[in-house]
């Protein structure tokens, strides 16, 4: 069965136990017992659909990801140098360094060409090709909710975002009454680079072989690795060597409501209404699955389902005609609501590689190992506003 027959059943689906618990309820909205069996095999089935969706989406998007040339397509007439768009590739970019980074990887960096000693990161190992790194990206972007909602900032050092504290205000006066002035005031806040390593290892047959696909191995796995570590940080990190997340107690967004009970309908439209105007345009939920979970089964005050299945492949699924985005490292006591354009995520420089080279020599392996320097805070605390569930 195809997406698009997948998410067309599981829209029908829907409709249908919408429609059966509105002819089969009573007065007080009650189903019998045989009724709410017959609801609950519904809703089981929508259940399994929507994880065989998300499991076939996330198939696709890694079959796409490892379907990607290695190489880009000769679109200019063939010359001495590295070219694209009409101009020479040099450096990082250049694929001699990109080839010349793939034979020394293949060799536990015993082969190490001239061009790579001229790319050298302070910190040890050597910068990833342009294509890698853009590839890289591309992977950490697709595994990770917060890079594609966030606000991404390339830095060459520690960077300083100010922010307006206080604004001007008008103010009626009288004909020829004296003028007052107040004065603007800014805060500032600093994008520091906090170190993330990833490190794999893999036989040395396997490097050995040709047709082992090593780069998109190490591209797939370092990408896989890095998304799940930074995401963890963006959403949950305490600021102390790593990104401050958005549920951050300090740092993170404002605290709308905390519950002492269940989570009603009520809630998320408290919710929802208590976050500025100007953010709601832009703004959806973040959480858990298993709040999710919860979430489809509330109902609005007119009967209506607050939880609506995406009926477009590739669209979210939405409540209260929000877009909902979950996580598996989202708490499961807390639900964000919020534009999250506000959120900076600062990337110092390039990612490198380097190679372990006796750390695996006694079993045959060879270990690498992928470094970047990022950092993350959330500008505007307003712009995102929390909901605290009650503790199971």
């Amino acid at each position: 069965m195809t997406m698009k027959e997948l998410i067309e059943k599981r829209a029908k689906l829907w409709d249908t136990a919408k429609s059966f618990v509105e002819t089969h309820q009573d007065e007080n909205g009650v189903l019998s017992k045989e009724d709410t069996e017959t609801y609950n095999k519904m809703e089981k089935e929508i259940e399994d659909l929507t994880d065989v969706i998300d499991r076939q989406q996330r198939a696709e998007r890694r079959e796409a990801e490892l379907s990607k040339p290695v190489n880009s397509p000769i679109v200019v007439k063939p010359s001495s140098g590295d070219m694209e768009d009409g101009k020479e590739k040099t450096g990082t970019a250049s694929n001699e360094y990109k080839n010349a980074m793939l034979s020394a990887m293949r060799s536990n960096f015993r082969n190490v060409s001239n061009i790579l000693q001229e790319k050298v990161d302070a910190d040890g190992g050597y910068l990833v090709p342009d294509e890698y790194d853009s590839r890289l990206i591309d992977v950490l972007e697709e595994e990770n909710i917060m890079r594609s909602l966030a606000t991404t900032i390339t830095t060459a050092g520690q960077h300083k975002i100010n922010i307006a504290a206080t604004k001007p205000a008008a103010a009626w006066i009288e004909e020829g009454a004296a003028l007052t002035f107040g004065d603007a005031k800014f805060s500032q806040i600093y994008l520091d680079a906090y170190k993330l390593h990833v490190a794999i290892k893999v036989t040395e047959e396997l490097l050995y072989d040709n047709a082992f696909g090593l780069e998109n191995y190490i591209i797939t796995q370092f990408g896989k690795a890095l998304a799940n570590a930074e995401e963890d940080a963006f959403l949950n990190g305490d600021g102390k060597s790593k990104p401050t997340g958005i549920f951050a107690a300090t740092g993170g967004g404002e605290v709308a409501n905390t519950l002492t009970a269940a989570i009603k309908s009520d809630d998320m439209i408290d919710l929802v209404y208590g976050l500025k105007r100007p953010y709601r345009k832009k703004a959806s939920f973040i959480m858990n699955d298993a709040t999710l979970a919860t979430l489809r089964k509330l109902k609005d005050n007119n009967g209506a389902y607050i939880w609506q299945p995406s009926y477009k492949e590739g669209e979210p699924d939405r409540v209260l005609g929000y877009p909902v985005h979950t996580s598996a490292f989202a708490p499961k006591n807390a639900i964000a609501f919020g534009d999250y354009s506000y959120y900076n995520i600062g990337d110092r420089g390039s990612r490198s590689f380097a190679d372990l080279r006796e750390l695996f020599a006694g079993n045959g392996m060879v270990g690498f190992v992928a470094k970047e320097r990022v950092d993350g805070k959330l500008i505007l605390p307003e712009a995102v506003k929390i909901l605290k569930l009650k503790a199971e």
